[in-house]
């Protein structure tokens, strides 16, 4: 496996899509709902298309897990997974808080990630067993003692209404006890924010492997801890995420059980 061929394809597929996303970016869009506010524009789809060009022409024989079009087959211990615009919501209002999100999986394995904001011209990135970093600099997570000195950061899920009372219940624990907590929009950002620093936790649930999957990589290379509510281990596939500094971790795990 040439990790630095992954990474390469990984960053010039982001660069790609950054353009894309700043050719449309506050212009009006073409919105389709996916759900009652689950937004699709033509940016989310022009975005994805070149990000699987540029992957498969490269690596043809690879799978591809994409937010707008789904699985494609591949060799089974190869694998992107690709959120070609997360935040639409943000990126339709004019908000400039939303990502590409690429990240690579070998046999299973989370290996690479990379997240970029393409209109405030961040990018982070992650390579297992290398570090991560935000626009090359090397990224470590805060060392914020204690939760009441914590900003954290949550999301919601498009489904609120299965979810709306045990989320609040958990919102209003985590504020309480927290400095403050913020609302972005987009998990991605939330998990590389965690690992530069500017917040000490996330959590959030009901999100999708590609929401968390390349943001996942660069939080733990940069020495985050990540697991479920319940401080089992976490994998894509799982409903449930927390990302902490660390030192605080222990600190929000009974917040989050109900």
């Amino acid at each position: 496996m040439d990790l630095d061929a992954i990474r390469g394809v990984g960053l010039a597929a982001a660069a790609k899509a950054g353009e894309i996303l700043r050719h449309y970016w506050g212009k009006t869009h073409c919105i389709d709902k996916k759900g009652a506010i689950d937004l699709v524009t033509e940016a989310d789809l022009a975005s994805e298309k070149a990000i699987i060009h540029l992957i498969r022409t490269a690596f043809p024989e690879h799978a591809v897990l994409a937010e707008e079009s789904g699985l494609t087959s591949g060799t089974d211990s190869c694998q992107w997974i690709i959120d070609p615009l997360d935040g639409t919501t943000n990126y339709a209002h004019g908000l400039p808080a939303f990502t590409v999100s690429i990240a690579f999986a070998f046999e299973g394995e989370l290996i690479f990630g990379s997240v970029l904001n393409p209109v405030i011209e961040e990018l982070f990135c992650g390579m297992r067993g290398r570090g991560a970093s935000l626009n090359g600099r090397p990224i470590r997570v805060s060392t914020t003692q204690t939760l009441s000195d914590s900003l954290l950061v949550t999301g919601f899920p498009y489904d609120l209404q299965p979810v709306i009372h045990p989320m609040m219940k958990r919102f209003e624990r985590c504020l309480m006890a927290a400095q403050g907590v913020r609302r972005l929009g987009s998990a991605a950002l939330d998990l590389c924010y965690v690992a530069c620093g500017r917040f000490e936790g996330f959590w959030e649930q009901n999100l999708a492997p590609w929401d968390t999957a390349a943001g996942v990589v660069i939080a733990e290379e940069a020495g985050a801890s990540v697991s479920d509510f319940s401080n089992g281990p976490y994998a894509i596939e799982k409903k449930e995420i927390l990302a902490t500094n660390g030192v605080i971790h222990e600190e929000l795990i009974p917040l989050l059980r109900l």
